[in-house]
């Protein structure tokens, strides 16, 4: 049996669909197309690896089983068991089955999960020939994800448990930490190249900073970590072995990086390190514990700021956030060589800053709405190396 052809979807955070569809366009997925989120693109298997391999911003990578309008529970069942189950999940498959219905006649996941269930044990009991099925090898997990009655059944390329932002590079985090998928949107979304210094001075336990560093480098986010599909006999182990070597081989050693990371708290600057040593870009970021409101200039012309201030869960004192924002906007915003961008919660961002920004983009941190404030500098005329505090 050969499957040439597949569909493949990148699903993204709310906000970030255009940048993953940019990604996989870089990737050479030239007919990617949006929907709810979700970015689709025609593959073949060994675009499995490949794309969960290097994907920066996206979510997880799942592969489309069939899409079709579902009125009815018998319907759903029906279609579901039409799909080519038995081509991917094994005789001693463990599958499970999540589920989700937005706008749809039928409206219970738990009901809709459960069909799903049925109809593939069903159609691998008849195609295996078993009674029931063991469930003790490899790990599917199935989406039945409803939409205006349109059914998606799509199975879980990443792991369930191991979203793509879980890198493998994190061996601590502070409290609340940004996302690496985000990290790296923002750093995506902002006028950052290698040539360019970068600054966050709240970086917490670097996130920002070490996925700059990993895109400065061209380094591909998952190479060091593993895939629920690393599991499945289709996606043979050969296709793993090349797509690392690939990735591999695009990576850029001679970058000459700069990029500087400061917190309030030594604690974190201690955690940041640790991460950067393990993400392998420790030689490229300057970590160093400093007050943000104790940073009384820029340290060169032509930077780049990009920060997480606390808001929301790590909001505290609203004065003092408040205060954080005055003292970016006095400190940075008045150098116009400096482009500022900063993701936060707090409504009141611009009027600290004293200046309203050239772009705001609506996105979504975890479950909590953001804007990420984009404030432009000057283009840069020459790049510098004088850093200075």
């Amino acid at each position: 049996f050969i499957m040439d052809k597949i569909k493949l979807a990148a699903v993204s955070a709310f906000g970030l669909e255009a940048v993953v569809k940019r990604e996989l366009r870089d990737l050479g997925y030239e007919n990617a197309a949006t929907e709810n989120g979700w970015i689709y693109f025609d593959a073949e298997i060994k675009d499995i690896p490949k794309s969960n391999i290097n994907l920066r911003c996206a979510d997880r990578v799942m592969l489309v089983m069939g899409q079709f309008e579902a009125y009815s529970f018998e319907e759903l069942f029906d279609k579901t068991y039409d799909l080519p189950w038995e081509k991917w999940i094994t005789r001693d498959g463990r599958f499970t089955v999540k589920g989700k219905s937005v706008k749809s006649k039928l409206h219970s996941t738990p009901d809709c999960q459960s069909i799903v269930k049925k109809a593939v044990s069903k159609k691998l009991c008849e195609e295996y020939d078993v009674d029931w099925m063991p469930e003790t090898g490899a790990e599917f997990t199935i989406l039945v994800s409803i939409h205006k009655d349109v059914a998606t059944i799509s199975i879980d390329t990443t792991g369930a448990r191991e979203g793509l932002f879980k890198r493998g590079y994190k061996t601590k985090s502070t409290e609340a930490p940004l996302k690496e998928t985000m990290a790296a949107a923002l750093v995506k979304l902002s006028f950052w190249n290698k040539n360019r210094v970068l600054y966050d001075p709240m970086c917490g336990s670097g996130t920002i900073a070490i996925e700059a560093a990993l895109i400065g480098m061209n380094i591909a986010p998952g190479l060091n970590r593993t895939f629920a599909s690393q599991g499945w006999p289709l996606v043979k182990e050969e296709y793993w072995k090349s797509a690392k070597i690939e990735a591999r081989r695009k990576i850029d050693l001679n970058s000459h990086i700069k990029i500087y990371a400061s917190d309030i708290s030594k604690k974190a600057i201690h955690i940041a390190k640790e991460n950067a040593i393990e993400a392998g870009v420790d030689d490229c970021i300057e970590f160093f514990a400093k007050d943000v409101l104790k940073i009384n200039e820029p340290m060169c012309p032509n930077g780049i700021l990009i920060t997480n201030p606390p808001y929301g869960e790590r909001m505290g004192d609203i004065g003092e956030i408040k205060k954080i924002h005055r003292k970016l906007g006095h400190t940075f915003g008045k150098d116009k060589t400096w482009s500022v961008y900063i993701i936060t919660s707090v409504g009141s961002l611009e009027r600290d800053f004293g200046r309203k920004a050239d772009r705001k983009r609506k996105l979504f941190n975890g479950d909590v709405r953001v804007d990420y404030y984009q404030f432009f500098g000057e283009k840069p005329k020459k790049t510098t190396d004088n850093f200075n505090f």
